[in-house]
């Protein structure tokens, strides 16, 4: 849909959205009136400790704390302590799904130990896949599976991550990410789904549907959580926050194209059945959106009649007001915050919160109403009747169907820039030379959020590189050299080039290179084939000068995940080569943001181009690039 349609479809949106929501979105009346019976025993302080969401290392790890008293599982109990997370990269020393299911029951066993007993909500970004967990099955990055544009696709992902999820016994994750990315110098431009709203939108709520799929007190019903409400994805180069150039920046746009773009894909997410929401770090008109009472409470409850809860984002209510604690989160929790991801300062957040309300700055009301939204969703998904669920789930993670899906999702996502007659499939019978130190790995293939926050290069995980993939299709006939450095020629050559993992701000990038080891690894493979593939391990669009002037053929796999069986299935003719490219690929960094172009020029190749083996367009796109 064209932007002057969205804006014009904006007001019916808003209305089908809401008659949506009071089928879809709506608390049950039993969970409602179960918190509301709860409520009226609890103590202001422990209403404020189920507003309270801290990283598990503020508990068991004094040394990664800034506070020291509560270093100790009683001290979830003392505190009240309603709702626990793993930040990337922060899990148990045994990582696997007996490890981790191990830690939540301690938590949860300690939560249940206060005087009301009220079990924890334990979070974590399983953002593709339950990514902090070895052996899980790592599935492409969203930009890959907008280029594969599969909402059913998506869907079943987000079953088969929700069984992997709460076979740890987890029943939250922070998913899906509704930013439509407008600039790919963004670090999290494969948090992505694309440019495109609509495309956003769809595979958004596809993703809901798939982690809440079945009766809310299913063992496999996972709380997602759309995020970040709202405008990350338009933030304007030179605004970012924390020292960044774009990320957690100001979205300088009118409320007009706000609507039009960025909010537009959550009424879909929120008719699915979403009952948390993640505010987000950039600004809009009215400053820090967590302090933003006009988006967070007038727009996102008033009109679309959101009933759940709003989370903030990791220490996200700090930068509301910077340096004074109290004034930042009684301007938020006003705003429109219910739960607080502190995510370490547990004392001193529940001190302030406590503080303000006596002051008369927060009303005890505005407190009332934030814990009830946060019991109620609670007691929708069964926790104060099984508070570690998932029982019977750990021989499905990892397993063979899950990584099946994972293959396909891969083979999907891959997108071919460039080729020519005969040129792909690769021959089957022919001798192969592959380079790249990417082939073979299986952490650049997966990017970042993968094991560790910003990811890492290595065998950090379970599953098949590219370069495995091959061997097994190919046999004997594959000669693998990271460096490209072989002495005999031969016909066909192939290059795997990845930018290496990244994740956020780190990834904020004004010249999006390939790093350039990769780039003389390409040219020393071009001295010795008669023909140069060049596959892409990459999160977003990047500079493709050098790789243009060597290759046969390019083809960019994004970061496909664990299964690097899908792209050589594409690469081999095994499947058909199907993506188109989910954001326009800009012609220089400097014309990389989207809402800036004018000219045709501009692009490299427009937003919907991918070719199919014969080298003809699979879909026909404008002539800027709108399908």
């Amino acid at each position: 849909m064209a932007l002057v349609g969205q804006r014009l479809a904006w007001p019916l949106l808003v209305v089908l959205a809401a008659m949506l929501l009071s089928a879809c979105g709506s608390p049950s009346s039993e969970a409602a009136e179960r918190a509301e019976e709860l409520l009226a025993r609890m103590t202001l302080e422990e209403k404020i400790g189920q507003m309270t969401l801290i990283e598990r290392t503020a508990v068991v790890g004094c040394d990664e704390a800034e506070w020291v008293a509560a270093c100790d599982l009683e001290k979830i109990a003392e505190f009240g302590v309603g709702a626990l997370l793993s930040g990337g990269g922060s899990g148990p020393s045994q990582n696997d799904v007996a490890g981790w299911r191990s830690m939540v029951e301690e938590f949860q066993d300690a939560a249940l130990s206060s005087r009301l007993g009220i079990p924890l909500l334990y979070g974590v970004d399983a953002v593709h896949g339950h990514n902090n967990v070895k052996g899980t099955v790592i599935f492409p990055h969203n930009i890959g599976l907008g280029a594969a544009g599969d909402a059913d696709l998506v869907e079943r992902i987000g079953r088969a991550t929700a069984v992997e999820v709460a076979a740890t016994g987890i029943r939250w994750t922070y998913a899906p990410v509704l930013a439509v990315v407008q600039d790919v110098r963004w670090g999290r431009t494969y948090e992505s789904f694309g440019e495109d709203p609509d495309l956003v939108s769809d595979l958004g709520a596809a993703l809901v549907r798939g982690l809440q799929a079945g009766d809310t007190t299913d063992d496999t019903y996972v709380l997602a959580t759309p995020k970040h409400f709202v405008g990350d994805g338009g933030t304007t180069w030179g605004t970012g926050g924390r020292g960044y150039p774009i990320d957690q920046g100001v979205t300088e746009i009118s409320e007009d194209e706000l609507r039009a773009v960025h909010l537009s894909p959550y009424p879909a997410s929120l008719a699915a059945g979403a009952r948390t929401v993640m505010a987000t770090y950039s600004s809009w008109d009215n400053g820090k959106v967590h302090g933003d009472r006009y988006l967070l409470t007038d727009v996102l409850r008033g009109e679309l009649d959101f009933a759940g809860l709003v989370v903030s984002d990791w220490a996200g209510v700090d930068q509301v007001v910077p340096g004074d604690l109290e004034a930042s989160v009684a301007q938020s929790v006003n705003a429109g915050i219910d739960l607080v991801m502190v995510p370490h300062d547990l004392v001193g957040f529940q001190t302030a919160l406590r503080d303000v309300v006596l002051q008369g700055l927060v009303p005890e009301e505005r407190i009332d109403e934030a814990v009830l939204r946060i019991l109620t969703v609670k007691y929708e998904i069964g926790l104060f009747d099984r508070p570690l669920p998932g029982v019977g789930l750990a021989e499905q993670v990892g397993g063979d169907e899950h990584r099946a899906l994972g293959a396909e999702a891969a083979a999907k996502s891959v997108v071919l820039l460039e080729t020519g007659p005969g040129l792909l499939p690769l021959p089957k019978s022919e001798r192969l030379l592959v380079g790249g130190r990417a082939a073979d790995d299986i952490g650049i293939q997966s990017g970042g959020w993968t094991i560790g926050w910003q990811g890492r290069p290595g065998d950090i995980t379970d599953g098949t590189t590219i370069v495995e993939a091959l061997e097994a299709e190919l046999g004997d006939g594959v000669e693998y050299e990271p460096s490209g450095s072989f002495e005999t020629p031969a016909k066909t050559g192939l290059v795997v080039l990845g930018e290496g993992p990244y994740a956020e701000g780190l990834g904020d990038s004004a010249t999006l290179p390939l790093p350039n080891n990769e780039l003389q690894v390409l040219e020393r493979m071009r001295e010795h084939v008669d023909r140069l593939v060049v596959v892409l391990l990459v999160g977003r669009p990047v500079v493709l000068d050098a790789v243009a002037d060597l290759a046969d053929v390019i083809v960019v796999a994004w970061l496909p995940g664990t299964e690097g069986q899908g792209v050589v299935d594409v690469l081999t003719g095994a499947r058909d080569v199907t993506g188109v490219l989910p954001v326009t690929w800009p012609a220089s960094p400097d014309v990389a943001p989207r809402f800036e172009k004018e000219a045709c020029e501009d692009a490299l190749y427009p937003v919907g181009y991918g070719l199919g083996f014969d080298g003809v367009p699979l879909e026909e796109v404008g002539p800027c690039g709108s399908p």
